[in-house]
């Protein structure tokens, strides 16, 4: 908890210290009215007493108590606002720290554990801070004044309540100690019901094809019930405060009144008695607040460890190591741009035992294209998710314009490739911001832009489909592209790869939902507009890499085969047998 209160910056370390001298003035003016009951106990009960007196007694009280409330109201307007700045700063962080993990980071935290740490647990946290960091400043500064108010009474007094603060803390802290592994353990749970509810979510249609409702029911109420189970024994754990709290401060009055009655009766008649008697109202006030102070924290110590958790679990995403460093390089060799080599290169999962690709070794001249196919698993979408760093290669390098890739800043790489995913994502807005995304250079005009959105959807064969959208180019395009097709989502995506006008091309198995018309369509109209690209593509499809420079034929990790689709026919058995059961042999041979 305390790593993650360093991240604090200046203002809200401003509101801090304003809080902390607000509670201050507040604790100050609160202990004050004791002193002043003090005053009345004394003149009501001394003969010869003003009423002038007690009336100016009565309005100091009244002042301190309105001053009080005045100096409450600003600290909960100032704790308020620390708790939004701090947790939208904390969000802001995340995110950006997010933003920089490469696969292995997401695959390891997992989606659903992303998204609870960047909501769930900053939520907790704010709470926390707006509610419970005024209580956490004013308990030990009210202690401490308070004690010191009462220093030098009577000393059976002094012996009751330290014993009456010893039971309290000893409670806290047995508590504290059962309840945090417990919401340590609730914390892992919310992870596991937002996954279960994520994945029923994204894969309804499936679900419902399947007609495994009462499957999914079943395992989300499983998954609720444990995290139900566990909150119910963290909150039985905690429910022994209150009322032992409680027992303990009624205790401690009775205790008070007791030996002041005790004392008092030892010393009636005498000018002591009635200073006793003052004292006793003036210390059991006293007591009472020491204890209800830490009886106001009953709160913060049901919050405490599930904060504490929280806050370990922000500081595993925002101290995580990169697996995959950026560099500040920016570009490659001028005279070799679109040129890409992977010189022996291998590379393995983490955590895996195996390769999924080893010594592999191919050069893409510019302008050249290079298509992968292979069995599922043979390691193709692996191969090509080296080239942006979405992971970095385990041995080996990957050349690109005659420089490792670990060498370029990955902004910069990044602009050097046109992506379009095995999966096409796209994004809420319209057809114009999905193609034209992530555009922030300024390259064209809005006029320009929009001439170049347009070249790019009609590379992608997707112009017809589009301007029969209602709005057209600005027509309106769901969260995961739910309102197009498949086929729509993939030729979007490839537009908005053409759109980059990148040195590299990288189609990772974009074609399969295009029917073979289109496809052909699509592939003619790539070379011919973007001649000079260097162009990687990953298929299943013989049709779709018949014509590309070179083949590579991976299996099992392993390049088996390389070359042009007539040279492999005749020299790769795997390509063969894959080609024989897409295409027959006159097909094949006569295209």
């Amino acid at each position: 908890m305390i790593k993650i209160l360093k991240r604090l910056n200046r203002t809200e370390i401003t509101l801090i210290l304003m809080s902390i001298a607000l509670v201050v003035v507040q604790v100050w003016l609160d202990l004050k009215i004791p002193s002043y009951m003090s005053t009345i106990t004394q003149l009501v009960i001394t003969e010869g007493s003003q009423m002038n007196e007690i009336w100016q007694a009565g309005g100091m009280m009244l002042t301190c108590a309105l001053l009080s409330m005045l100096a409450t109201f600003c600290s909960g307007f100032v704790s308020a606002r620390l708790s939004a700045t701090y947790s939208r700063h904390m969000r802001g962080d995340i995110f950006n720290k997010v933003m920089t993990f490469s696969s292995e980071e997401i695959d390891r935290f997992s989606t659903a554990s992303l998204i609870t740490r960047s909501t769930n647990d900053v939520a907790q946290i704010q709470n926390f801070v707006s509610g419970g960091f005024t209580m956490i400043v004013r308990t030990p500064i009210t202690v401490t004044i308070a004690l010191m108010k009462i220093s030098g009474k009577h000393w059976q007094w002094t012996v009751l309540t330290s014993i009456a603060v010893a039971i309290v803390m000893a409670i806290v802290i047995y508590v504290i100690l059962v309840a945090q592994p417990k919401f340590r353990k609730m914390q892992a749970l919310t992870d596991d019901l937002n996954r279960v509810t994520r994945e029923n979510l994204t894969g309804i249609r499936v679900i419902r094809a399947y007609n495994a409702e009462p499957y999914q029911q079943q395992k989300f109420s499983d998954s609720n019930n444990i995290l139900t189970d566990n909150h119910r024994s963290a909150q039985r754990n905690m429910s022994v405060m209150h009322p032992v709290m409680r027992f303990v401060n009624n205790g401690l009055n009775i205790g008070i009144y007791c030996i002041g009655a005790f004392i008092i009766a030892r010393t009636i008649g005498t000018d002591e008695s009635i200073t006793t008697f003052s004292d006793m109202v003036v210390f059991s006030n006293y007591a009472s607040r020491i204890l209800f102070s830490f009886m106001s924290l009953r709160m913060i110590f049901n919050q405490l460890p599930r904060v504490t958790v929280c806050a370990q679990r922000i500081n595993e995403i925002l101290d995580a190591k990169l697996h995959v460093e950026d560099s500040t390089a920016t570009d490659g060799e001028k005279n070799r741009k679109g040129e890409l080599e992977f010189r022996h290169v291998s590379f393995r999962y983490p955590d895996a035992e195996a390769d999924v690709i080893h010594d592999i070794s191919f050069t893409a001249k510019k302008g050249e294209t290079v298509a992968f196919i292979g069995a599922t698993g043979a390691g193709k979408t692996s191969l090509v998710n080296l080239v942006p760093r979405f992971f970095d290669a385990t041995e080996g390098e990957v050349i690109l314009d005659g420089k490792n890739v670990r060498e370029y800043s990955l902004r910069a790489l990044h602009k050097k490739i046109g992506y379009a995913p095995q999966r096409a994502v796209l994004f809420t807005g319209t057809v114009r911001s999905n193609v034209s995304y992530g555009e922030s250079s300024h390259r064209y005009t809005d006029s320009e832009s929009f001439l170049e959105v347009k070249k790019a959807i009609d590379i992608a064969q997707a112009t017809s489909f589009v301007e029969r959208m209602e709005d057209g180019y600005d027509a309106f395009i769901a969260r995961g592209g739910m309102n197009v097709s498949g086929g729509q989502k993939q030729r979007l995506s490839i537009a908005r790869a053409v759109y980059r006008k990148p040195e590299f091309y990288i189609f990772d198995d974009t074609f399969s939902a295009l029917d073979y018309k289109t496809d052909r369509t699509l592939r003619a109209a790539l070379r011919e507009q973007t001649a000079g690209v260097t162009t990687l593509i990953v298929a299943q499809r013989i049709g779709t890499i018949r014509d590309a420079d070179r083949i590579i034929v991976l299996d099992e990790g392993e390049v088996v085969g390389m070359g042009t689709h007539s040279e492999l026919l005749k020299n790769c058995s795997v390509y063969r047998e894959i080609a024989y059961t897409q295409m027959s042999k006159e097909e094949l041979e006569n295209g």
